[in-house]
């Protein structure tokens, strides 16, 4: 499963409910996903999967 390497962040499972002729439609689950992006600052030399937030906060400390 891909992951933040730094916090972990990955994904969130759930999503709505949508009635449908008196039934709720169970194809309306779905996973929300973490913006994950490839960067080399965490680990110089070495990629490394960082979500959006963590790579804001390396970028601010360097």
């Amino acid at each position: 499963m891909r992951s933040c390497e730094k916090c972990g962040k990955s994904y969130k499972g759930g999503g709505t409910r949508k009635l449908l002729r008196g039934h709720y439609n169970p194809t309306a689950y779905s996973k929300k996903r973490a913006n994950l992006q490839w960067t080399k600052l965490l680990k110089p030399g070495k990629r490394s999967l960082v979500c959006t937030r963590c790579l804001k906060m390396i970028s601010r400390s360097k």
